[in-house]
């Protein structure tokens, strides 16, 4: 049923919207007359619980643009005094000329005024020996300071979204960039107090002020009480940060490719890895990048943040997950979250892998917090449509009771469509998908097999020999090679669906104390010019020092085998008939490991070698997959 209502949520000065209305105006509400009909007109209207576009609000020559510095709890850069944060406000005129109330769209970034310049000849040279010291990098030069004022972000997106149906969108600078005081410090916990201080302002709980020195205070009586957030990538952790700290008033956040946690960005499984297009990046390369703000408290920060607690923190010889990791791990932070929270990533996405979002969005689920996901088949960003982005803000910021809270908990963007047009599913992963467990078989080095039953007194050991030149995508097309192994399923007569995470047991032994490890599934044939989805299931890798903990890591006794036991990236993908999936083990990725000299090696034990795939359907539905052959 196609339904319209005029909404102000929590207004004072006009009227209140009644919960158990669906947004509608009372039917004995009074009617306005006179110049109160003019009022009533500037009113945001909702359809199909949808917020939408208002004449009156579209003209953005009328959108009222202010900033200010909102004052936060914390003194990030030691001066002896609180933080502020550089804030922007858009807003409709009506807020002042109407006492219209509007709940808000909030975004936060450290990019807002520019970042390094100079790429990859200031990052980590790879080329270094396992557990060896690394060799030093240099800095990038200083990113030149920037005043924004009163627009933060130039491109306004948000802006043109959201306030032409009724909502104010605010931005703010992250501490220690642009106009706002403090230090970076990459997931550190001024980076969650800082958002928190903006909402609290927004819901009259802290204070803001006209400039950095100033005691002219600005208050945001405009405002509902009512936040929502959003962002991509680095955007996109800082909803969540911000949601941690459990603010009141964060009522609904959208994370598109959040980064929840910088040790899984840097690291796997105890290894140094290095996401996918940034070869030779690490946290501190991210702090230079970002680290524009007041150039007088630059090297103070420096000094404390990248120089001392990075340095000393973040372990770039044994990888291993520590303190610094884990105070920048936004899983252990979960437990005030209440904010609704719709996830948002691509299934490709090499550069802030999947397994960020579906992490959080499985703790979500054991913990009761009101959630969705919103997965596709491609690489980094990309936003849900804007139907469901609407639905979720209009349910938790306005008070319409549009039953999205009902709807599907997964929504997917199937192979070969578009992004606008998902497939639902009741959750993630697949509630009929189960683990169906796979042995490789003799003849790696070539296309061994890869099969439901093991014959254990056959399949021995095989060998690999590490050569990072050799690129990931030419082993896996090579027809034979001594540098990696590949076992392969039959040919597929039906698809399989597969969806959730991939479990991957390995028997390995190193002819030296360090070895990297890196499995790749892959679709075969191997495709040249093929999309995004294709080729490349999933990937995965680990260190065999950290056969035990991820915490605590051992040089390997060569020639001793040992059990490695991780996952591979989560995944929901069809693979198509006449296809056939791989199991691709070989040790230096060059793409996203360290680049050891070549010639380590590594003997598999193939009877205690193991994957577990989620297929939808279960054992019985891989073997009708395979049934034919």
């Amino acid at each position: 049923m196609n339904r319209t209502c005029f909404v102000i949520c929590a207004a004072l000065t006009l009227f209140l919207v009644n919960p158990t209305t669906n947004g509608q105006v009372p039917a004995t509400q009074e009617k306005p007359t006179g110049s109160q009909q003019q009022e009533a007109a500037d009113l945001p209207v909702f359809e199909d619980g949808q917020a939408q576009v208002v004449d009156a609000f579209s003209k953005s020559e009328d959108w009222i643009r202010h900033d200010l510095f909102v004052e936060t709890e914390f003194d990030s850069d030691e001066d002896g005094e609180l933080d502020r944060m550089h804030v922007a406000v858009c807003r409709p005129r009506q807020t002042d000329t109407q006492g219209l109330k509007v709940p808000v769209i909030y975004v936060t970034s450290p990019y807002f005024a520019g970042v390094a310049g100079g790429g990859q000849k200031y990052f980590w040279d790879p080329k270094h020996e396992l557990g060896e010291e690394p060799p030093e990098h240099p800095h990038p030069p200083e990113i030149e300071h920037q005043s924004n004022r009163p627009v933060i972000d130039k491109r306004e997106s948000h802006a043109k979204a959201w306030v032409p149906r009724g909502f104010a969108v605010v931005h703010s600078c992250s501490p220690g960039t642009g106009l706002s005081e403090g230090c970076p410090t990459v997931g550190g916990q001024n980076e969650s107090l800082a958002p928190k201080a903006v909402i609290d302002w927004l819901c009259g709980r802290a204070k803001g002020y006209t400039e950095l020195d100033s005691d002219e205070e600005v208050v945001a009586d405009w405002c509902t009480g009512k936040v929502g957030m959003t962002g991509t990538s680095y955007n996109g952790t800082l909803p969540l940060a911000a949601a941690t700290t459990g603010v009141e008033g964060l009522e609904a956040i959208i994370p598109i490719a959040p980064n929840t946690s910088y040790y899984h960005y840097y690291r796997s499984f105890g290894l140094i890895r290095h996401p996918g297009g940034y070869m030779g990046e690490d946290i501190d390369i991210l702090y230079d990048f970002i680290n524009s703000g007041d150039p007088e408290t630059r090297e103070q920060c420096n000094c404390e943040i990248r120089d001392k607690e990075m340095m000393e923190g973040f372990d770039r010889i044994t990888g291993d997950y520590n303190d610094f990791w884990a105070g920048r791990d936004y899983l252990n932070q979960l437990d005030n979250m209440k904010a609704a929270t719709l996830m948002a990533h691509a299934f490709n996405d090499w550069n802030v892998m999947p397994e960020h979002s579906v992490r959080i969005y499985e703790a979500l689920k054991q913990r009761g917090v009101p959630h969705q996901c919103y997965f596709h088949q491609g690489g980094h960003g990309g936003q849900p449509p804007m139907e469901l982005m609407n639905k979720w803000f209009s349910r938790y910021l306005c008070g319409v009771e549009n039953g999205v809270e009902d709807e599907p908990k997964s929504w997917i963007v199937r192979e070969r469509v578009r992004g606008n047009e998902p497939t639902s599913y009741p959750d993630y992963p697949h509630p009929e998908a189960e683990f169906v467990t796979l042995y490789p078989g003799k003849g790696g080095n070539s296309q061994g097999s890869l099969m439901l039953s093991s014959d254990s007194d056959k399949q021995g050991q095989e060998k690999l020999v590490d050569d990072v030149s050799i690129r990931g995508s030419d082993l896996a097309k090579a027809e034979e090679s001594s540098h990696r192994l590949l076992y392969v399923t039959p040919e597929l007569s039906e698809t399989v669906h597969l969806s959730g995470h991939y479990k991957i047991k390995v028997r390995v032994a190193s002819s030296k104390p360090a070895a990297n490890l890196s499995v790749w599934l892959v679709s075969l044939p191997w495709t040249d010019r093929a999309r995004i989805y294709e080729n490349v299931i999933s990937r995965g890798w680990a260190d065999p020092q950290n056969h035990s903990s991820i915490t605590e890591s051992e040089p390997l006794e060569p020639g001793k085998f040992y059990d490695v036991n991780f996952q591979l990236q989560p995944d929901d993908q069809i693979i198509q008939k006449g296809q056939r999936i791989g199991l691709m083990i070989f040790s230096s990725d060059r793409d996203f490991t360290l680049w050891p000299e070549a010639g380590t090696e590594l003997t598999l034990e193939l009877e205690n070698t193991e994957i577990q795939l989620p297929v939808v359907g279960g054992e019985d539905a891989f073997r009708a997959a395979v049934s034919d052959n």
